[in-house]
């Protein structure tokens, strides 16, 4: 994990890039608990989400999972690579595998987000 990164308590993570922009992805510890990710659904380029809405779903040998947008924005890129090779969630959550870049609408709502020491400590106490 990097301290760049916010987390949402649904479990997925905001990577803040030039501006207004960000990648979302689950996190580790989601992918861990989904297992071997073996298809990822994606929302459409150029969709407006609200945070909270979904991104898409990630289908495991375990459970399909729906991935909600941490931040209200719209969807300027897609991980196109992760429909040959939805593997890479698993294999680097925070690099390769993220899902999305959004064009977020409200800075300040990465401060509504979880540092990695508040979702180290989430997730530590089984509050899932």
């Amino acid at each position: 994990m990097t301290s760049s990164l916010r987390y949402s308590k649904e479990h997925e993570w905001v990577l803040p890039l030039e501006g207004n922009k960000a990648h979302v992805g689950i996190t580790n510890h989601a992918q861990q608990e989904l297992g071997d990710i073996v298809f990822v659904e994606h929302t459409e380029v150029g969709t407006k989400v609200n945070a909270n809405d979904s991104l898409g779903v990630s289908e495991s040998v375990k459970a399909a999972s729906e991935v909600y947008s941490p931040l209200s924005g719209t969807i300027i890129t897609i991980n196109e690579t992760l429909e040959e090779q939805p593997e890479l969630i698993n294999e680097d959550p925070y690099v390769t595998g993220w899902i999305a870049e959004i064009e977020f609408s409200n800075i300040e709502a990465l401060e509504n987000l979880l540092d990695e020491t508040a979702y180290l400590d989430f997730i530590s106490k089984g509050e899932e």
